[in-house]
């Protein structure tokens, strides 16, 4: 068995390996300093590990991603289906009835097709208590279900998270290109839901802070969410304002300068799962 011809097959699949791990001289410095059986022995736990260290995850975790996606559409479809059947929901004009409407199939689909996908292995769906208060129903959203600016704001914060932790996961996912491909098609989905339910906050006007421009894209770390609810929120928008980019700084990028809004807005940053289970748990009970 030639191990560099193995190293050179995996450079031509994916030439940015060495990026994740070290250098190829160090991997094949490694693997030289075996000999003989021991060498041969060594390659298949070897290269496990190694992939395992590039790209995040071994494949046996791969449920563990797509239940934890699952719990985060479960929320989701949850929340849209009280608002759609909410008394706010019947005073809407239609242009507003239908985009809630469809964003609350949309999620129902996304729970339905993960459940397909884990079969057994799908996780139950959790109780909700979508005031955020741990089960006690008197959390900073409490009559919300007769609230729509409130309703807008919990479901662009829903979405945003959203599309920050499908981001945050997809390296795990990298070893199940079909399972990666269909992550990737619900975060793209999630991504135009909190880019329309933003423009429906603008339209209302409604709990957003004053002299605030609202977007469909976040610029800085900025919620657009006001008091009192901002607080409760903002731990789905701390690391946005990042500034760089894989090292580049990006306030001069190309001999250019520009403002801290314009390079934060431009990417949109990951959250690890531990950040996104912090985010949802006063959401569940």
């Amino acid at each position: 068995m030639n191990f560099s011809n193995i190293i050179s097959e995996i450079e031509k699949t994916d030439p940015e390996i060495y990026e994740r791990l070290d250098t190829r001289r160090n991997v094949m410095k490694g693997f030289g300093n075996l000999t003989g059986k021991l060498a041969l022995a060594a390659v298949p736990l070897a290269l496990s590990s190694m992939f395992t260290k590039a790209y995040g995850q071994g494949t046996s975790n791969v449920n563990d991603v797509l239940n934890f996606a699952l719990t985060l559409e479960y929320l989701e479809a949850e929340f849209y289906s009280n608002i759609v059947a909410s008394p706010v929901y019947a005073t809407l004009p239609a242009p507003a009835q239908g985009a809630l409407s469809k964003i609350a199939q949309d999620e129902a689909k996304h729970v339905l097709f993960l459940k397909s996908v884990l079969g057994a292995a799908a996780v139950p769906k959790p109780t909700f208590d979508f005031t955020a208060g741990n089960g006690s129903g008197t959390g900073p959203f409490a009559g919300y279900l007769t609230n729509y600016a409130v309703q807008l704001a919990m479901a662009q914060t829903f979405e945003d998270t959203g599309v920050r932790a499908y981001k945050g996961q997809a390296p795990a996912l990298i070893s199940n290109n079909d399972v990666l491909t269909a992550a990737l098609n619900i975060h793209s989905v999630e991504a135009r839901h909190a880019s329309h339910i933003r423009q429906m906050r603008r339209a209302l006007g409604a709990a957003v802070p004053a002299g605030v421009d609202l977007k469909p894209w976040i610029d800085l770390k900025q919620s657009g969410i006001d008091a009192p609810f901002n607080t409760a929120v903002q731990s789905s928008y701390d690391g946005e304002e990042i500034t760089s980019q894989g090292g580049v700084n990006l306030l001069t990028v190309g001999g250019m300068s520009f403002t801290a809004v314009a390079a934060s807005a431009a990417f949109d940053e990951p959250l690890t799962m531990a950040q996104v289970l912090a985010i949802v748990d006063p959401f569940i009970v």
